[in-house]
């Protein structure tokens, strides 16, 4: 099994694919945050890791104080740091949960969400946990929300097939950055339309579940 703290050590490298990919993530949520509606902006990031994404933004965001934010993680160790960056960084509206992202039930009090991260989740479950989680995420979010998801590039590529499922769930593409980085990461941002009207919620059973990976 990877070692998912370890695995954060690349952020340190400013020259790592991960890094690349980061500052798209951040970048895009920066956007996803200036342009939501006047009055609350519910931040909702499944498989949080440390919080690098939005403890990177918030702290210097105009709309700082309009932000009310959940992140989950199920790595404790991870969560622990993210809690304390948060702290350090004075985001008393950002939470940090010690749960497990793929069981809607774990985050359901803190949705509809106007931004939902799914970034460092679409590369590690199955092709068919991907499409479960992309056709699950309106019922996730609020009208008009910006979803973020990331994702390789690499053989046989399923970012094509990730982008219309985004499209047959009702969202509009706002951006594919597609970076040349070793790893061939990239980075989807989505907008939904308009949330379903009867919700499609809670949906039956986990939303995905992580492969084994070395």
């Amino acid at each position: 099994m990877r070692d998912w703290m370890e695995w954060h050590g690349d952020y340190d490298d400013p020259s790592s694919s991960i890094s690349a990919r980061l500052a798209r993530v951040r970048f895009h949520l920066h956007e996803a945050i200036s342009h939501a509606p006047p009055g609350k902006v519910r931040i909702v990031s499944l498989c949080a890791g440390q919080g690098h994404d939005l403890i990177g933004v918030l702290p210097a965001h105009p709309r700082r104080a309009d932000v009310e934010a959940l992140l989950v993680e199920a790595d404790g160790r991870n969560a622990a740091i993210a809690r304390e960056r948060a702290a350090l960084a004075g985001l008393t509206a950002v939470a940090v949960r010690e749960a497990d992202a793929a069981d809607p039930a774990s985050f359901a009090d803190a949705l509809p969400a106007d931004v939902l991260l799914l970034c460092g989740i679409f590369g590690n479950v199955s092709d068919a946990d991907v499409r479960r989680t992309v056709e699950a995420a309106p019922a996730l979010c609020a009208d008009g929300a910006t979803v973020l998801w990331t994702r390789h590039r690499r053989p046989p590529d399923l970012t094509p097939q990730v982008r219309a499922w985004f499209a047959a769930s009702g969202f509009d593409e706002i951006a594919f950055d597609a970076l040349d980085t070793a790893k061939l990461t990239s980075v989807g941002a989505h907008r939904l339309r308009v949330r379903p009207a009867t919700g499609n919620w809670p949906p039956a059973g986990p939303l995905f579940a992580f492969r084994d990976t070395p």
